[in-house]
């Protein structure tokens, strides 16, 4: 099995984020969106790195293999973003995707975050199983804090509520 480490994003990892999120995005999904569409990814530090936010990636080899960020929307709520795995490790023989979301929601607890929301598409069946099977549940958009940036391709919508042991 091949060892896989989950850290915090520092600037060596920029390539491989985009590397790996933007073909998922628009080969796999078919979603004409560019990097320049996502200025979030031109400048992760100033975007998720501050207040309660943070961005993680998955390596292997030194090589970026996973992503997930967390974005501080205030009031101790945040929003689950960017959470992508390169198709040749998916699935539960690696859980990548299961260690990055349990990754973030350590952080919230130690962070002192009650909500997680979420966005994403109707077409991304398989994320609405995993999402669903990790305690989180649908709400309806006008559920969904002030602050919550609703992209324009997200038309469902999840909450997971942070449980403190």
């Amino acid at each position: 099995m091949a060892v896989i480490e989950i850290t915090d994003f520092a600037p060596q990892h920029a390539t491989g984020v985009v590397e790996v999120i933007l073909p998922i995005q628009q080969s796999e999904f078919g979603i004409p969106i560019t990097l320049e569409n996502q200025p979030d990814l031109q400048d992760i530090p100033a975007f998720y790195q501050h207040g309660r936010g943070n961005f993680w990636v998955a390596l292997h080899a030194s090589q970026v293999i996973g992503t997930i960020a967390l974005l501080d929307i205030g009031a101790r709520q945040a929003a689950l973003r960017k959470l992508f795995v390169s198709a040749e490790y998916r699935g539960p023989a690696f859980g990548i995707a299961k260690r990055l979301l349990d990754t973030l929601v350590t952080w919230c607890c130690d962070h002192d975050i009650s909500d997680v929301y979420l966005g994403t598409t109707v077409n991304f069946l398989a994320a609405h199983r995993f999402y669903e099977k990790n305690g989180f549940h649908e709400v309806p958009q006008t559920a969904l804090p002030q602050r919550f940036p609703v992209m324009a391709v997200d038309k469902k919508f999840y909450c997971r509520t942070i449980e403190r042991d």
